[in-house]
């Protein structure tokens, strides 16, 4: 494997990874904080944003996707654009319906899980 094809793609990798993680770790730390009206009703507004901020599972999801940014960064610097945001953008997709439907316990249909696939087939063509 040419050493640039795999860079590009462990790049593309650690966006997938990161922004998969933090998605499911904002997803899952908000759900542990229940309803942000209800909570800002009793504490107001500032009440709301320090639930939200002294969530750990909230934080480690931003954590996650700063990774996610700055990889991408990192990636666009040694690929084309027009590679790097369909490839993260669809795996990203396909990630995250995984772990939302294994972490989250989220039903994911079957309409989904046949988008994912064409989402694969398209990266598929994007790499050739």
């Amino acid at each position: 494997m040419n050493p640039n094809t795999l860079h590009t793609w462990a790049t593309i990798a650690a966006v997938v990874i990161t922004a998969t993680a933090g998605d499911i770790l904002i997803a899952g730390g908000m759900r542990k904080l229940g309803d942000l009206d209800n909570i800002r009703a009793k504490s107001g507004l500032l009440g709301a944003i320090k639930a939200v901020l002294s969530s750990g599972m909230f934080l480690a999801g931003i954590t996650c996707m700063a990774l996610s940014f700055f990889s991408l960064l990192f990636a666009l610097s040694g690929a084309d654009l027009s590679l790097i945001a369909p490839a993260t953008a669809s795996l990203t997709f396909i990630t995250t319906a995984a772990a939302a439907k294994f972490f989250l316990k989220e039903n994911v249909d079957t309409r989904r899980w046949i988008a994912a696939l064409f989402v694969c087939a398209g990266v598929a063509l994007l790499a050739k």
